[in-house]
C-alpha cells in the first residue's frame, strides 16, 4: 500500500539503481573494467580541475577521499546532500528538491536550505512502484510508477488528493512480459496545453513485438491533461528517460540506443582485407549507433530497432571523423538489411546526439536567463556513461545551447567522476537548475547530490 509520509530519511549510502544504455546489471556498484585509453582521461578544454566541497555530515565514502571534478573555471562543486540511489529531480512550487529513487519506491523532498547548509530531507510519498520521473502543472505534482502516472495536489511541502491519470502501463509485472523487462523506468513531462508526456522504454535491447504491443512500446505516449488512455506521439525510440519541454513549449527526448550493432556497410572495417558486413566488432560499436537528442512531434519516428543514427561523416570509414547535429539514418544490418522493415532515408534527421553508450538519463532545460557566463539557457543532459564499452566512456554533465530556437551540440560542463582505472566514484543522473541559479545534479552511484555555482 503506498503511503504519504514525512519521516526523516536516514543517511546510510547504498549501492544505486544503475542506468543503462542496455540491460546493464542492476548491482554493479564498481564494476571492473579494462583500462581505458588515454583519450577518456583527457582533460575538457574550457574547463578547470576543482575539489569537491564536503558539507557537514556529507562526509561518508565515497566522500571520505578528496573528489575532484572538471568544472568551468570558478565554479563550485559540493556535496549537497546524501541521497542514496538517487535518480530524476523536480522543483516545487515553493523551491524545495524532489528526488526519485525507483529502488526504494519513494521520493524525497529536500529543502529550502539557507545558503550553503545542508538542507532538510523528508520522504514526501512512499510505497511507489518504481517512481521515476516527475513533473509539475501549477501546484499539480505528476510521478511516473513504472505502470501508470499519478497526479497529486501539492501545497506547502504535502501533497493530497492522489489519482491515477494514466493506468496500464507494461512493466515487470505485466502478464505477458512474464518479468522480461529492460526498461520498466518511466519519465513523464506536461505540455503547455497540460497534455501529459510518458516514456516507454523498450523491453530489450531488440525487441521489435514492443511495436506491436498495447500499449505500444519504445514509445512516447501522450494522454489529455484530465487522464485517460495514452496514445503514441513518437514512436522507435528506444529508451528515452530524458524528457523534458523546450522553452517554445515542444517535447525532446534522450534517448538509450542499442548495443552490439552489426557492421551495415559492405567494406573492410578492421583492415583484414575481407569485408564485414553484418560482423560484430568492438572497435565499431564503440561508436555505434549514437544516442539520440530529438525534437518530438506528433508521430515522429526515431527508428529503432530497424534505423540507427549515424555518426560518421564518411559512413563505415575506419577512423572516419563523428558528427552529431543533423544525422540520417542507415538501416540496421540485423533486423532491417534490405529496408523492407522501414525506409530509413524517408526519416528526418535528429537535431542533436551524443557518443554511443554515452547512457543520457534526466533531461531539464534551463530558461533565460540560464546558466552563468557565456553558457546562457540551454538544455542539461545526465550522461551516466556506458557500461559495456571498452575504453568505457566517462560519465558527465552536458549542456547544450539553446539558441534560435533549437538545441546546439554537445558541451561538457562537469565531468572527473571516472578513474584512470576506468572504475567510478560517481555518476550523476539529473541536473536541474534551481530557483536560486545555482545547479542541482543527482549521482545514483555516489548516493548524493550536488550543488553547482558559478564563481
Amino acid at each position: 500500500m503506498r503511503t504519504i509520509t514525512r519521516g526523516v530519511v536516514g543517511m546510510s549510502l547504498m549501492v544505486g539503481l544503475a542506468g543503462c544504455s542496455a540491460e546493464e546489471p542492476v548491482a554493479s556498484a564498481r564494476p571492473t573494467v579494462p583500462p581505458p585509453t588515454s583519450s577518456a582521461l583527457a582533460w575538457v578544454p574550457g574547463l578547470a580541475v576543482t575539489d569537491v566541497r564536503v558539507l557537514d555530515g556529507t562526509g561518508a565514502a565515497p566522500f571520505d577521499e578528496k573528489r575532484r571534478v572538471q568544472a568551468p573555471p570558478g565554479w563550485t562543486v559540493s556535496v549537497w546532500a546524501r541521497i542514496p540511489s538517487a535518480r530524476l529531480l523536480a522543483w516545487t512550487p515553493d523551491r524545495r528538491l524532489l528526488v526519485s529513487r525507483p529502488e526504494f519506491g519513494d521520493v524525497i523532498a529536500l529543502g529550502p536550505a539557507a545558503g550553503d547548509g545542508v538542507p532538510e530531507q523528508r520522504t514526501l510519498l512512499s510505497g511507489l512502484n518504481q517512481p521515476h520521473g516527475m513533473a509539475f502543472a501549477g501546484d499539480t505534482l505528476y510521478v511516473a510508477e513504472s505502470d501508470q502516472v499519478n497526479a497529486y495536489t501539492y501545497r506547502d511541502g504535502t501533497v493530497s488528493g492522489e489519482r491515477v491519470v494514466v493506468g496500464g502501463l507494461p512493466d515487470d509485472k505485466s502478464p505477458e512480459l512474464r518479468g522480461a523487462y529492460s526498461h520498466a523506468l518511466k519519465s513523464v513531462a506536461v505540455g503547455e496545453d497540460g497534455t501529459i508526456y510518458i516514456s516507454v522504454g523498450s523491453t530489450g535491447n531488440i525487441s521489435a513485438e514492443d511495436r506491436d504491443a498495447s500499449p505500444e512500446r519504445a514509445t512516447i505516449l501522450k494522454a489529455p491533461a484530465t487522464g485517460g488512455k495514452p496514445t503514441v506521439f513518437a514512436r522507435g525510440v528506444r529508451n528515452g528517460t530524458g524528457l523534458a519541454v523546450d522553452p517554445s513549449g515542444a517535447v525532446w527526448t534522450a534517448v538509450n540506443h542499442r548495443d552490439n550493432i552489426e557492421f551495415p556497410y559492405e567494406r573492410d572495417y578492421n583492415g583484414d582485407g575481407d569485408p564485414d558486413q553484418g560482423e560484430v566488432m568492438q572497435s565499431y560499436v564503440n561508436d555505434h549507433p549514437m544516442e539520440q537528442l530529438a525534437r518530438l512531434t506528433q508521430g515522429r519516428e526515431l527508428g529503432w530497432p530497424y534505423c540507427n543514427s549515424e555518426p560518421d561523416v564518411s559512413p563505415g570509414e575506419p577512423g572516419t571523423p563523428f558528427s552529431y547535429t543533423n544525422r540520417p539514418f542507415v538501416r540496421d544490418f540485423q533486423t532491417n538489411p534490405d529496408g523492407a522493415k522501414l525506409d530509413c532515408s524517408k526519416l528526418a534527421p535528429v537535431e542533436q546526439g551524443m557518443g554511443a553508450h554515452s547512457a543520457p538519463l534526466g533531461l531539464s532545460f534551463a530558461t533565460s536567463p540560464g546558466l552563468a557566463g557565456e553558457y546562457g539557457p540551454g538544455a542539461l543532459a545526465g550522461i551516466h556513461g556506458s557500461w559495456n564499452r571498452n575504453p568505457p566512456r566517462p560519465p558527465e554533465v552536458s549542456f547544450f545551447a539553446w539558441r534560435n530556437g533549437t538545441l546546439g551540440p554537445q558541451q561538457t560542463l562537469l565531468t572527473g567522476f571516472q578513474n584512470e582505472d576506468g572504475s567510478r566514484w560517481g555518476r550523476p543522473v539529473m541536473a536541474v537548475q534551481g530557483p536560486d541559479g545555482a545547479l542541482y545534479v543527482s549521482d545514483d552511484h555516489a548516493g548524493a547530490v550536488y550543488r553547482v555555482t558559478a564563481g
